[in-house]
């Protein structure tokens, strides 16, 4: 079944035709149609949609009698995301076991190795950064494919800084709060600058965010 939320958002007839990929791996546009109960070129169209979105890949299979060859269409490695995974609720739950077995202070330890791979892990791609505008734009760009949600803003009075609207280890920062500090010492380290972390709440119109700002692109 996909994820509750794809449920609602996705078109149903996409929906069918993944769930039955899913169940039964690679099939023909003939056999796909016939289980999901549409016409062969409907089926067709919404496979081919969803192939350009990278969700499908696509194979021909010569037929054992006169004809053009059959195709096939099977799930890609993409279309994992939009099943249920081990998600935060699990990292909490293991993270509370190992505290249990391995003392207070372990699991703050393994976040900290983690920070200190993601570092090592982003620092390759900035090397060839000309500026810290060019670093912290791309660093930005990172965080957004790791599933961070925000955007870099610039302006005379406020200077250079990232604005993110969501981030995926929230929750991992409400239960573990020392991790926040290694977030921040890691975003410092890798732009080689003082970093100020502020959140923000809400208020009206305005979501709450958190604010990455990095003083020395500022107006002094």
């Amino acid at each position: 079944m996909l994820l509750p939320v794809f449920q609602d958002l996705i078109k149903p007839q996409w929906r069918k035709v993944l769930e039955e990929l899913k169940l039964s791996g690679s099939l023909s546009v003939a056999e796909l149609a016939r289980r999901v109960e549409a016409s062969y070129m409907a089926v067709k169209q919404q496979c081919e949609e969803l192939k350009k979105l990278g969700y499908l890949g696509r194979t021909r299979v010569p037929r054992t009698e006169v004809g053009r060859p059959e195709i096939f269409y099977r799930l890609t490695d993409k279309a994992d995301a939009l099943f249920p995974q081990a998600g935060v609720s699990f990292t909490l739950g293991l993270l509370e076991e190992l505290k249990a077995h391995y003392g207070e202070s372990f699991p703050d330890k393994l976040l900290f190795q983690y920070f200190e791979k993601q570092q090592l892990l982003w620092q390759k791609k900035l090397e060839k950064c000309q500026s810290l505008v060019e670093k912290a734009t791309k660093l930005a760009a990172l965080r957004v494919k790791d599933g961070c949600f925000g955007q870099c803003k610039y302006d005379p009075e406020a200077g250079f800084r990232m604005e993110e609207y969501h981030n995926p280890l929230q929750r991992i920062f409400e239960s573990y709060p020392r991790a926040v500090a290694m977030e921040l010492r890691m975003l410092e380290q890798l732009l080689g600058t003082r970093v100020t972390r502020r959140e923000l709440p809400g208020s009206g119109s305005v979501p709450p965010r958190v604010v990455f700002e990095i003083p020395t692109l500022g107006v002094r």
